[in-house]
């Protein structure tokens, strides 16, 4: 019987490597049917990387079957996971998320407050005295370089600190001239159609009684993506409707700077001026110093809903 691994939907470089390196530490402690799989398309991050190892993307779904044996990596919320996930066995749980989740049956579950899922991973390889290879190691540092944009983000702790210099000895490879390419690679929108960016990283994240999604794309240029800015509109308009939301906020983060420029659309729209003391103008304002949503945006708009 196959044991599913996979993280969340709109899957970004932490869910996609950690569905990869659980399913290798199952494998190596005796679960011969474990596999990794993935909830949506990779992004162009993520491909750099899987491109730069020569490994191929896991295999797409969107359900699981009733009674399948899953084990989630990267979130625990069942509106981010698969279909059907209310009636799967989830057997394990390791993430850096807030708790979300419920289950029939006792399971285990590693959540830390760190700035990937990949430094649990990193220890749980240490504590069950599994050898990390050079590629293991580079899938793991990859997604710590992009959750903390290069230990840049105040999500960051000293235990990513201390994973990620001694994945990069592992994997030879000088993190830092190798994140930044892998975060610029990640910028580049021209492919994209306008619904495609409007779901590259979309969460849907209610503040108390505001139902909201919360979009974030990384760039080297906030000004190249808001020439968007009018169809970018138009698309968040369409979701606001379509889902029945009170808020979009699409967060577009400038990985060289640590700002982000925040677009803002629908009526709870002030709760964002109220969250951050600013002023919109134009549906859109500067948050300096803002890169994290799970730690610089959930809680903050969460306490002033």
């Amino acid at each position: 019987m196959v044991t599913y691994i996979f993280g969340h939907k709109s899957p970004d470089t932490d869910t996609i490597t950690s569905s990869i390196v659980m399913a290798n530490l199952e494998r190596e402690l005796g679960n011969e049917d474990a596999k990794a799989y993935r909830l949506g398309n990779i992004n162009k991050e993520t491909e750099y990387i899987l491109n730069y190892l020569d490994i191929e993307a896991p295999e797409l779904i969107e359900s699981v079957e009733d009674d399948a044996e899953v084990i989630l990596v990267d979130h625990n919320s069942p509106s981010e996971s698969a279909e059907n996930i209310e009636n799967a066995k989830i057997t394990k749980v390791v993430d850096h998320h807030k708790i979300a989740f419920n289950t029939a049956h006792p399971l285990f579950a590693r959540l830390e407050p760190v700035g990937s899922t990949q430094t649990i991973l990193y220890k749980l390889y240490k504590e069950n005295d599994v050898e990390i290879t050079k590629e293991i190691a580079s899938l793991m540092l990859s997604a710590i370089i992009s959750d903390t944009l290069l230990l840049k983000s105040p999500t960051t702790t000293e235990d990513d600190k201390k994973a990620l210099k001694e994945l990069a000895e592992i994997a030879e490879l000088d993190y830092e001239t190798y994140g930044l390419d892998m975060l610029k690679a990640g910028t580049d929108l021209s492919d994209f159609s306008i619904e495609e960016i409007l779901a590259l990283d979309a969460k849907q994240i209610d503040f108390k009684d505001v139902k909201s999604i919360v979009n974030q794309v990384n760039t080297a240029s906030i000004e190249d993506v808001l020439e968007m800015k009018d169809e970018l509109e138009k698309g968040i308009e369409e979701i606001i409707e379509r889902e029945g939301l009170d808020l979009f906020m699409l967060l577009i983060t400038d990985i060289v700077n640590s700002n982000s420029q925040v677009l803002v659309l629908g009526n709870a729209a002030d709760l964002v001026e109220k969250a951050y003391g600013v002023k919109l103008e134009d549906n859109t304002a500067l948050l300096e110093g803002v890169v994290s949503r799970k730690k610089q945006v959930v809680p903050i708009m969460t306490e002033n809903a």
